[in-house]
């Protein structure tokens, strides 16, 4: 059983009497998207350590009860590990703490004690030495009895730092933060004004961790120019829902209409603006939108397709382009089901497969990149089945 621990106990330094996991981060607070992490990690239970319960608080540990699993308060290590079930695992997220899911997850993962760490040269503000060299980077993994090693010490004790160094000294394993965007989207908080920044690393971290080259070379950059103007105006994520809806009906009715080039390019924008509206919708705990925005972008390359082969076969009253469209729309379809979340850039998807047409199409070669898009989704296929059939 996996059980989520918290910590609510440091004041905000720009706010006076609030406390910094409750302040707004992404359209809800800071302890609401550490419990969203944690259950998207696999926790069934979140215990919270606190000091005192204004009523910002009491309001978040609602809210976050409202998700399925269980959520507690307790005020020392004896309380805690009152709540918890002997056997359980427990995955730490320190107080104040933003991180991507990229980065918990690995944590989730491990089967004894284990803590995220950096140099202590590389050390933000906030996190906490443990000696050896290193800082805790605010995430562990450890066994329950560690909360029962801490409340027996003495009453004056900081549960969050005694629990650490208690872990520390019993050798749990440490694995250093990665480098790159999953470090930028990930430190400690306790500014409002710091926040929105943080927002934006973790969009970008969340877009450096999706596969595939479509969003290395196209999300990526898109986001790097959008998000800064998006987060200062407070951009509605119906906004963004909106436009890829806009841009990607634009491109099949001009796809209908027989203007190949222009609809391909339309859907190609469509879908990038798409893969950025549902990394907001995800940031901001849109579900609804977020999976309408995944569908689109797997939707509109399918039915662009179709209408690729269609106009095709219009022109000379065959069916080539429509079979092979088909054979597109199927074997992408297969290999989106069987392709694992860890894999090679270059492997294909439903964005690159379009990107394939498009580019086919400015060049004058619409019925090769039909072709070649069928072959590429097909030796996806191909490959992702046998990575399925080999051992783990």
């Amino acid at each position: 059983m996996l059980a989520g621990l918290i910590f609510a106990v440091q004041d905000a330094d720009d706010q006076m009497g609030a406390l910094a996991a409750t302040l707004p981060f992404a359209g809800m607070t800071v302890i609401e998207y550490q419990a969203r992490l944690l259950i998207s990690a696999g926790v069934s239970q979140i215990v919270v350590v606190v000091s005192r319960l204004p009523p910002e608080l009491l309001g978040a540990v609602a809210r976050i009860g409202r998700r399925g699993v269980t959520v507690d308060t307790v005020r020392s290590a004896g309380e805690a590990a009152a709540r918890l079930h002997p056997l359980s695992r427990l995955l730490v997220l320190a107080d104040g703490l933003i991180t991507t899911e990229s980065v918990l997850v690995p944590l989730a993962r491990e089967q004894g004690d284990a803590l995220l760490v950096v140099p202590e040269g590389e050390a933000d503000a906030g996190y906490e030495l443990i000696g050896g060299g290193d800082a805790w980077a605010g995430i562990a993994r450890l066994d329950s009895k560690r909360l029962a090693e801490v409340a027996a010490m003495p009453r004056d004790y900081d549960v969050q730092s005694s629990l650490l160094h208690v872990a520390a000294q019993a050798g749990a394993l440490r694995l250093v933060l990665p480098e790159g965007e999953p470090r930028i989207g990930h430190g400690i908080e306790t500014r409002r004004e710091t926040l929105e920044m943080r927002s934006r690393a973790v969009v970008g971290a969340t877009l450096a961790a999706r596969p595939g080259w479509f969003n290395r070379w196209l999300v990526r950059p898109l986001a790097r120019v959008a998000m800064p103007w998006l987060m200062r105006r407070h951009v509605p994520t119906t906004v963004l829902a909106g436009a890829t809806a806009a841009i990607g009906l634009t491109s099949l009715v001009a796809l209908w209409g027989g203007q190949l080039t222009l609809g391909l390019l339309l859907g190609v924008f469509g879908v990038a603006v798409g893969a950025l509206a549902a990394s907001f919708a995800w940031l901001r705990d849109e579900d609804v939108l977020a999976r309408a925005m995944a569908a689109a972008v797997l939707g509109v390359p399918a039915l662009a397709a179709l209408l690729l082969g269609h106009a095709l076969d219009a022109e000379t009253g065959e069916l080539t382009g429509r079979v092979l469209a088909l054979a597109l729309v199927a074997a992408g379809a297969l290999g989106y089901r069987a392709i694992r979340a860890q894999r090679p850039d270059w492997w294909g998807d439903a964005p690159a497969y379009l990107v394939t047409l498009a580019v086919s199409t400015m060049l004058g070669m619409p019925f090769l990149g039909l072709v070649c898009a069928a072959l590429y989704a097909t030796v996806t296929l191909a490959l992702a089945i046998e990575a399925l059939r080999a051992p783990v």
